[in-house]
């Protein structure tokens, strides 16, 4: 086994690894073992009983969460004209059209997400290659793909947070900072599983929400009871 440091055993001290704690306990455990020198991201990993090999059980969406990510993230936007400037107004880090085709093509990618406007979208499928890898490709599932561009640099910037399930069933995603009050992690938290229940695909048979955990960075990995966190 490997071995583990002082810090890594404090902060699994008190945690039951077999139990299912309510979302609010779980949340508070997070909270009080995030004690890096830096603000620790709180995550939520949900199993689902999906199979995503199979194109009827891909679970991909986005989630606006509530109280913000707590991130503030770098937006490109690929347009022409006046949705151009519209994205410029709104906030966007990067805007552009064939230039920022060949930037990107380049290697030089100095965004976290891109929107396009549909118009857009065949000189922007030459790098699926290069965005594809990251999670980056515009997608109109996921509202990347628009002409309400000033929505979607606004709600990329508030705390938009992007999901897709992986091979092995289990979606990720960040639902805020460890600085942030229990109530507003547990609105996040609610609100991502919620989002994921709402992507639930056709093909999906049996119990889809399977297990739950919470944890932050450098924090130890918490496990939750689903129906804590999941609307009636």
């Amino acid at each position: 086994m490997a071995h583990q440091g002082k810090r890594i055993r404090a902060a699994k001290e008190g945690i039951d690894r077999i139990k299912l704690y309510g979302l609010d306990e779980a949340v508070a455990l997070i909270k009080d073992r995030a004690k890096a020198k830096f603000d620790e991201t709180v995550e939520i990993a949900m199993n689902l009983g999906v199979d995503p090999r199979h194109a009827d059980q891909m679970v991909r969406g986005v989630c606006n969460l509530p109280n913000g990510s707590g991130r503030t993230l770098r937006v490109a936007v690929f347009a022409r004209g006046a949705k151009a400037d519209e994205a410029r107004a709104a906030g966007a880090d990067v805007v552009g059209a064939e230039d920022l085709v060949e930037i990107v093509n380049g290697g030089k990618i100095e965004f976290d997400r891109c929107i396009a406007t549909p118009d857009m979208m065949p000189l922007v499928g030459r790098l699926g290659k290069v965005l594809g890898p990251r999670g980056m490709m515009p997608n109109p599932k996921v509202g990347t793909v628009t002409m309400d561009v000033t929505g979607a640099v606004q709600a990329s910037k508030g705390g938009a947070v992007e999901f897709r399930v992986e091979k092995a069933g289990i979606v990720h995603g960040a639902v805020g900072k460890a600085s942030f009050s229990a109530e507003k992690l547990a609105e996040n938290i609610k609100a991502f599983a919620d989002a994921v229940v709402k992507a639930k695909p056709t093909g999906a048979k049996g119990t889809y929400v399977q297990r739950v955990a919470l944890s932050s960075t450098m924090g130890p990995g918490v496990k939750i009871d689903p129906a804590s966190v999941l609307s009636a």
